[in-house]
């Protein structure tokens, strides 16, 4: 589910340094951050986490362990937070990180997960995104894990009040046109949404009918993530009076 792999982002300036998510621990990861900072003969100050989900989390504990002075920082979502043994500093909305003569400002960007944060550096018109976006894919809302669907598109639509002029995602190569590909991915979830009202009228009252539906001839090794969107339609659905569920059957309200 992590396509080619995690981006993990170093920001550096004058000395201080500042890493946007921990990876998962691997070795090669972290012999890299270590060159990295003796490149920039800078010290690893911060570790801001976008979210709580191992691929971007996991690897906090291994970064403590070789950075002891790093201080660890993310919104708080105590069902995942405690799964990794670090004194995590609690962040949230409009919060800055000072990295040198450079501020990083947390953003709270819910939906994907309970505790997502994107971090926004306004000189730069540069976003920092998590798993909002990723280029040429879409991100899956695991309903059954805190995922909410209209959260996330309100923070879809969130980024692109600020008018970013790159974001950099955590899986995926950097985005350049912002507004291009944050409107698509609103489009694209409308879209879906239009397919399962479609499947509701046409009598479809399970989410893996709808999925086998909707999802028709999908690699079957993807098929659990489709039916997390498609729960998480109907959530979203459910949430604004428009459907009703009993008993794991759907229908409109």
């Amino acid at each position: 589910m992590t396509g080619a792999g995690n981006n993990t982002y170093l920001i550096a300036s004058l000395g201080d340094a500042v890493l946007i998510d921990a990876g998962v621990g691997e070795r090669r990861h972290r012999a890299d951050l270590a060159t990295a900072l003796d490149d920039l003969r800078a010290r690893l100050s911060v570790v801001a986490v976008t979210h709580g989900h191992r691929d971007h989390a996991a690897g906090a504990p291994a970064i403590a362990a070789a950075h002891p002075s790093a201080v660890f920082e993310k919104y708080p979502w105590p069902d995942e937070d405690d799964r990794y043994a670090i004194d995590w500093q609690s962040i949230d909305e409009g919060d800055t990180i000072a990295v040198g003569d450079e501020t990083l400002v947390a953003i709270r960007t819910p939906g994907h997960s309970p505790d997502h944060l994107a971090f926004w550096n306004e000189a730069s018109g540069a976003i920092f995104t998590g798993d909002l976006v990723v280029s040429g894919a879409s991100v899956m809302i695991h309903a059954s894990r805190g995922g909410r669907l209209g959260e996330y598109m309100a923070s879809l639509e969130r980024l692109l009040q600020l008018a970013p002029r790159v974001l950099y995602p955590a899986h995926g190569a950097r985005i350049d046109d912002p507004a291009a590909v944050l409107t698509s991915y609103l489009s694209h979830r409308r879209m879906r949404e239009r397919q399962v009202l479609d499947a509701l009228r046409a009598g479809q009252a399970d989410v893996e009918a709808m999925a086998g539906s909707i999802y028709h001839g999908l690699d079957p090794a993807l098929m659990p993530a489709a039916r997390e969107n498609v729960r998480a339609h109907l959530e979203k659905l459910r949430d604004e009076g428009v459907a009703s569920e009993q008993g794991g059957r759907w229908q409109l309200s």
